[in-house]
């Protein structure tokens, strides 16, 4: 079915957005306590650093940098595993989300109008279509389908590289944001509890 929580832990912060995988450690950002943090499978904090500019929203890793989507300042940057920053665009539209990098690409997910773009690395919109649900939160890429959460329905879908919903399961609690994919389970940051989850899929 999915969505069976395997187990949880408290987010670092007051308010989690988004998280990343990196092989080993989990990435979270805190859109209220302005910091990126890196963090074990147990939810220990191992180091944070704070963002380029306030309002860290999206997260994600492409195997050797962190991509880190800033609401305040509406920009996608590319950082080094200490925050420095590599390099940054726009992003593609007015009320951004979260982020996934799929291997070669990105892909980000705007609440107005609620859409999921793919984006190459320089910000050029490679494709873009509506997300299934009108509240988009996070997205994650499990190396063949997309997975995007919803806050209005309090779901997770699974979608195809076209948007078409392959399946939909209730997240474990009621405002589901930032997912990431570890190699077996997804990652899942709710706010509203202040809980970080892995959840089968």
């Amino acid at each position: 079915m999915g969505g069976e929580v395997i187990k949880s832990f408290a987010t670092p912060g007051p308010a989690g957005r988004d998280l990343a995988f990196d092989g080993k450690y989990l990435w979270h950002c805190d859109i209220t306590a302005d910091l990126i943090y890196q963090l074990d499978l147990d939810g220990t904090v191992i180091k944070s650093f704070a963002p380029p500019n306030a309002k860290p929203r999206g997260l994600t890793f492409d195997g050797k940098y962190l991509w880190l989507f800033d609401v305040g300042e509406d920009l996608i940057y590319q950082l080094d595993l200490d925050g420095t920053v590599i390099r940054s665009f726009a992003a593609p539209g007015p009320a951004g989300r979260n982020l996934a990098f799929d291997g070669k690409y990105l892909w980000h997910c705007d609440g107005t109008p609620a859409f999921i773009y793919q984006l190459d690395l320089d910000g050029t919109v490679i494709k873009s279509f509506a997300s299934p649900g009108p509240t988009p939160g996070g997205v994650a890429f499990d190396g063949k389908y997309l997975w995007h959460s919803d806050v209005t329905p309090c779901l997770i879908y699974q979608l195809d590289l076209d948007g078409t919903v392959i399946k939909s399961f209730a997240s474990p609690n009621t405002t589901p944001r930032g997912l990431a994919f570890d190699g077996k389970y997804l990652w899942l940051c709710d706010p509203a509890a202040n809980l970080i989850y892995q959840i089968a899929r």
